[in-house]
C-alpha cells in the first residue's frame, strides 16, 4: 500500500517558531538548534531545515523505527535522528541551548493506515498498537491480563468513553471463554456489539482504540515530561509550538502553557506591578487548520496548535 502522510499545520507551525526572535535573526555564531519532537515522516522537519542556516542544527526524535528508516533517508548534515521519545529531549541537549521546539502529537497517517501497526480499527490486523515495536507490551497481550476494573480505567480515562465498563466487562467474558480479541477487528467487533449509541459518522470503537493507543505508548506521561522539558531547554526568546489532536492532549498544553505564563502572588501583598518577578512563558497563540486544509485533509479538523515564547530573564 502506498501511503502519503500530510503533516498537519505545516505552514502553520514553520512560521510560529520562523516568527520568534532568535530564528528571524539567524546568525550562525548562536549555535542554532531546533527540535522537532516527532519526526512521523518528516514534513515538518524538512520545511524547518529548509528555513534554517547552513550551520544551524537540528534534532528529531520519533519512537517508531519505521519513521526513523525513513528519516535517516534524509541527506542533510544539519539533521541529527534520535530513536527515543521527546520526553526525553534534555538528555540529547543542553539547559537554555535550543532556538525552537515543535511537538506533533497524536500518530501519522501510515501508522494508522498500514493494518499490521494495530491502530486502526477499520484493518484487520494484529492488535499491536506499539509505536516502538521494540519495547513493550502490545494491546492485545495487556487486553488478557489486565483486570477488569483496570481495563475500565483507562478506556474510561484516556477514552472519555461512558460505556466503559460495558467494554471492558465484554473483553474479560471472551477472555474466560478462550477467546479474548488478538486482532483489530475482533476488538473493534466486540465494542460495537456494546456501545449501541454513537456520535454520528463515528465508529463506536474510535474512543476505544484512542484509549488503548494513549496507554500502550504512555502518550500523556511523555506528553508532560516533553512540556517540562522543552521549557529547561528553551532560550529566552525562543518558542515553543505544539499541535494536538484530541481533548486530552490539549488540555494538558493549555494548562501548562497557563500555569507558566502567570506569577501567583499572595493575595494582598504589597507588590507593584513592575516589583513582580517575570512568568516564564508568554502565550502567542491558539491557531486551528484553514477550512480548506480541512477539507483536503479531514484528519486536521481536530487539530489545534498552541504557540508560547520563553520570556527573557525569568524564573523558569
Amino acid at each position: 500500500m502506498n501511503i502519503t502522510h500530510r503533516p498537519v499545520l505545516l505552514a502553520e507551525a514553520v512560521t510560529a517558531l520562523m516568527d520568534g526572535p532568535l530564528l528571524q535573526a539567524q546568525n550562525p555564531k548562536n549555535n542554532i538548534l531546533v527540535i522537532d519532537g516527532t519526526f512521523g515522516r518528516g514534513g515538518h522537519t524538512q520545511a524547518l531545515l529548509k528555513q534554517l542556516d547552513t550551520r544551524a542544527r537540528m534534532i528529531s526524535f520519533d519512537k517508531d523505527l519505521d519513521a526513523i528508516a525513513v528519516a535517516k533517508k534524509i541527506n542533510d548534515p544539519r539533521l541529527t535522528i534520535v530513536h527515543d521519545s521527546f520526553a526525553k529531549m534534555d538528555q540529547y541537549a543542553e539547559p537554555e541551548s535550543v532556538d525552537g521546539i515543535l511537538l506533533d502529537l497524536g500518530i501519522s497517517s501510515p501508522q494508522v493506515d498500514e493494518a499490521h501497526r494495530g491502530f486502526s480499527f477499520r484493518r484487520e490486523g494484529p492488535l499491536d498498537m506499539r509505536m516502538d515495536t521494540d519495547h513493550g507490551i502490545t494491546a492485545s497481550e495487556w487486553l488478557e491480563q489486565a483486570p477488569q476494573e483496570e481495563i475500565t480505567r483507562v478506556i474510561k480515562t484516556y477514552g472519555e468513553e461512558r460505556f466503559a465498563s460495558q467494554i471492558a466487562k465484554a473483553i474479560v467474558a471472551k477472555r474466560e471463554e478462550g477467546l479474548p480479541p488478538k486482532t483489530t477487528l475482533q476488538l473493534a467487533s466486540l465494542v460495537a456489539s456494546v456501545v449501541r449509541t454513537r456520535e454520528a459518522g463515528q465508529d463506536p470503537a474510535t474512543r476505544t482504540f484512542q484509549a488503548l493507543r494513549i496507554f500502550i505508548n504512555r502518550e500523556l506521561d511523555d506528553l508532560e515530561l516533553g512540556l517540562k522539558a522543552a521549557l529547561g531547554l528553551l532560550k529566552p526568546g525562543a518558542r515553543l509550538a505544539v499541535i494536538s489532536f484530541h481533548s486530552l492532549e490539549d488540555r494538558i498544553v493549555k494548562q501548562f502553557l497557563q500555569a507558566h505564563s502567570k506569577v501567583e502572588v499572595p493575595r494582598g501583598l504589597p507588590v507593584r506591578d513592575r516589583d513582580l518577578p517575570q512568568s516564564a512563558l508568554e502565550v502567542i497563540g491558539r491557531i486551528k487548520p484553514s477550512e480548506q486544509e480541512v477539507r483536503e485533509n479531514p484528519r486536521a479538523r481536530s487539530a489545534i496548535m498552541r504557540v508560547a515564547e520563553k520570556r527573557s530573564g525569568v524564573l523558569a
